[in-house]
């Protein structure tokens, strides 16, 4: 069934039950071909730094980086929030495969067709 789907996540290792079971939602809607976009705020900008997610692994999950990658493998993509970024101190060169920084303004812009959106 086409469409779109956002999963907006602003956890990372502050909780990573949630940032596991938010990418299992996005693989989920990119295997049903829905066009489908993380949106990385907050505390989960971090999840978009190679390297970062790599001791992630929750107990009956993936862990979360073969997660992450399969997402953009799939054809994901990972809007990263750019304030949220730069507050952090973030590093341009170390972004995952499929993450974009973005503004506030490119997720409405994917949203403005009545995108369903799940938060975590």
């Amino acid at each position: 069934m086409p469409g779109k789907f956002v999963v907006s996540l602003s956890c990372a290792k502050n909780d990573t039950d949630k940032a596991t079971v938010a990418f299992v939602i996005a693989n989920a809607a990119v295997a049903s071909d829905k066009e489908t976009v993380v949106f990385l705020s907050i505390e989960g900008t971090r999840l978009s730094q190679a390297g970062y997610a790599d001791d992630i692994h929750e107990e009956g999950f993936a862990p979360l980086r073969d997660l992450i990658a399969n997402f953009a493998a799939a054809g994901g993509t990972i809007y990263v929030c750019s304030p949220c970024f730069k507050k952090r101190g973030l590093d341009e060169g170390k972004l995952i495969p499929g993450a974009k920084i973005v503004g506030g303004a490119k997720l409405v812009e994917f949203m403005s067709d009545g995108a369903p959106s799940v938060s975590y």
